[in-house]
C-alpha cells in the first residue's frame, strides 16, 4: 500500500495535449488505443489518438458529459441537454436507455459507472438545467437493470456527481460536490446500497469541489477536486494534490499499459503518467 503520493506519481510532469475547447469532461479510453471525452457546451465528444489532435466524433452529443463503455464496448453517455442516459446502438445512434424516474424526467444524468452484471449506476444531479428545479424534485443517485427498470438508491446527497466502484465492486463510491465530500456506500448482494461514510473530506480552502474519479488496480482513489488531481489510499488517507494548468474536471486511465492519466480541465486536455496501472472499463 502507497504511503505517499511519489510511490504512485514520482515524476508530477503535466503534459498539455490540447487547449480551446468550451468545457471538458467525461474522458474514457477504448482499448483499441483512443480517448473519448465530451465538449458538454460545444454539443460534442472528441476523439484523441496520441500523436494526432483530437477531432470531433459525435456532433451533436446532447450536451454529453460522463462517457464509458459498457461490457459489449457500447459508448453509454450521460446527456445533460437529453436529459438521459444514452447507449449507441448498431448504426451509431445515440438511444434512450433511461430519461425518466416515476414518470417524471431525469435533471441532467452527470457520470456513469457499469457493473460487471451490466447494471449501470448514475448520478442525477441539476447542472445541466440549473437554475430550473426539474420535476423529479431531488438529486438522485440511480442504477438501471439490465432489464430496463430504474432504481433510486438515493435522494439525500445535495449535488451527487463523479461516482467510481471498488475493485470488488462491494462499495459505491459517490462525490457530493456541494458537501465537499466522497462517501463510500456498501453494496449489497441484490445491489442495492446501505448507509454511507465519508471517506474523504475535501473540505479546504482552494478552489472547487469533488467531481471527477477513478481507481487504480490497487484501490487507490483519484478524485478531481479542489485545487486538483486529489490522491488518496483505498483508505481515505490524502497522499497529496497534483495541480494543472486549469481546475481538473474529470479524468481517466488510458495508454497502451493504462499507467497514462487522461484529465479534463476546463479548456483543456492534459495528462500524467503514473506508476501503478488504472483498470480497463471493458
Amino acid at each position: 500500500m502507497a504511503t505517499e503520493l511519489r510511490e504512485l506519481v514520482s515524476d508530477q510532469v503535466i503534459t498539455t495535449i490540447a487547449e480551446g475547447f468550451q468545457f471538458t469532461e467525461g474522458p474514457v479510453w477504448h482499448p483499441d488505443g483512443y480517448l473519448l471525452f465530451s465538449d458538454i457546451p460545444a454539443d460534442t465528444i472528441y476523439r484523441y489518438a496520441p500523436g494526432s489532435d483530437p477531432e470531433p466524433y459525435l456532433t451533436p452529443s446532447g450536451n454529453s458529459n460522463g462517457l464509458t463503455f459498457d461490457g459489449q464496448g457500447r459508448l453509454v453517455a450521460c446527456e445533460h441537454g437529453g436529459r438521459r442516459v444514452s447507449r449507441t446502438g448498431p448504426d451509431g445512434s445515440m438511444d434512450t436507455v433511461a430519461d425518466r424516474f416515476d414518470g417524471k424526467r431525469l435533471n441532467s444524468p452527470n457520470d456513469i459507472v457499469v457493473h460487471s452484471s451490466g447494471a449501470i449506476f448514475f448520478t442525477d444531479p441539476p447542472y445541466g438545467i440549473d437554475p430550473d428545479p426539474g420535476e423529479q424534485g431531488f438529486n438522485g443517485v440511480f442504477r438501471l437493470d439490465t432489464d430496463g427498470s430504474l432504481e433510486l438508491l438515493n435522494r439525500d446527497m445535495d449535488r451527487p456527481n463523479g461516482l467510481a466502484l471498488a475493485l470488488d465492486e462491494s462499495i459505491l463510491y459517490v462525490d457530493d460536490s456541494r458537501n465537499r465530500h466522497v462517501l463510500a456506500y456498501p453494496l449489497n448482494a441484490d445491489l442495492g446500497v446501505g448507509e454511507p461514510s465519508v471517506i474523504l473530506d475535501m473540505n479546504v480552502e482552494a478552489q472547487g469541489g469533488p467531481d471527477g474519479m477513478k481507481l487504480d488496480s490497487e484501490g487507490n482513489l483519484y478524485v478531481t477536486g479542489p485545487g486538483g488531481l486529489w490522491v488518496a489510499t483505498p483508505e481515505g488517507q490524502h497522499l497529496g494534490t497534483i495541480e494543472f494548468p486549469q481546475l481538473p474536471a474529470n479524468l481517466c486511465f488510458g495508454g497502451p499499459d493504462y499507467r497514462t492519466i487522461f484529465v479534463t480541465a476546463r479548456t483543456g486536455l492534459y495528462s500524467i503518467e503514473v506508476s501503478v496501472a488504472g483498470r480497463a472499463v471493458f
